[in-house]
């Protein structure tokens, strides 16, 4: 994206500070513990609910706002559980977008499941940006794996860890293995903006950039005006003006068809 649409594009910076309604767009992982139970082997199970001592809670998780240098960092060890889910009902309540890489069955399901726990309303409505969808359904990488895909782009890695052992060891308290834990999910959060970022033109259904201080007939992506005209759209009754946009590479469309004087926005 070109340094110029920096101070404009909500892909950029997260939100637009003089827009009448400006989007906050939270970048989101978490980290759950395992389930405890019982069992009689250690392969093939199917483990009863008598079996289960406890379940997986949420431990920890980092998060930051769009195109903002801070990486905010929240555990039960650090902060107790009930502080923790607070400050993640507290972020999602703000929230225009949430993005994260499998977030939308995973790290947003779970913070509901504390915020039920925890007696809490649901937070207001955000819009999901499920970057592990995205790869699915654009691309056909190897493996969808958040630390294969970044690689591959060459956006940076995962911090390596011992595995299991790392969740354990926090379990236990041991504060060398928090260190590590906390390393593992900020730089989980770090990744998850630039892939973003990189895939932001390939992001079906985003929100409408122009509704957040952008131009409605610019970038439906960054909110940009800077564009270059492309062939025509054309459907099976109409065609439309299409252009690129020249910051962060969207393909789109005016939606009023050519020769109409009159229209809504770019899609």
């Amino acid at each position: 994206m070109a340094a110029g649409a920096a101070s404009r594009a909500w892909g950029s910076v997260g939100r637009i500070a003089d827009a009448a309604t400006p989007a906050r767009v939270l970048v989101l992982d978490i980290e759950t513990g395992p389930h405890l139970a019982r069992v009689f082997a250690l392969f093939d199970q199917n483990i009863g609910l008598v079996q289960l001592e406890e379940v997986s809670t949420v431990m920890c998780f980092a998060a930051k706002w769009l195109g903002e240098r801070q990486v905010m960092f929240y555990s039960g060890h650090h902060d107790g559980h009930e502080t923790m889910v607070q400050a993640a009902w507290d972020l999602m309540d703000e929230a225009t977008a949430i993005v994260g890489y499998n977030s939308k069955s995973f790290d947003v399901k779970h913070l509901h499941r504390e915020f039920i726990l925890a007696g809490m309303p649901p937070p207001s409505p955000h819009k999901d940006i499920d970057l592990l969808t995205v790869v699915r359904s654009r691309a056909k990488f190897a493996s969808g794996k958040l630390d294969h895909v970044a690689q591959q782009l060459g956006i940076g890695s995962k911090v390596k860890h011992a595995g299991f052992e790392m969740w354990r060891d926090c379990l236990n308290g041991d504060e060398a293995a928090w260190r590590k834990f906390k390393r593992y999910n900020v730089q989980d959060v770090r990744l998850t903006e630039a892939l973003y970022l990189r895939l932001l033109p390939w992001i079906k259904n985003h929100p409408h950039a122009g509704h957040y201080g952008g131009d409605l007939d610019g970038c439906p992506r960054c909110g940009s005006s800077d564009r270059t005209p492309t062939k025509d759209h054309t459907t099976g009754v109409s065609s439309y003006p299409a252009f690129r946009c020249d910051d962060c590479g969207t393909p789109y469309r005016l939606a009023r068809s050519i020769g109409t004087t009159t229209g809504t926005r770019a899609i």
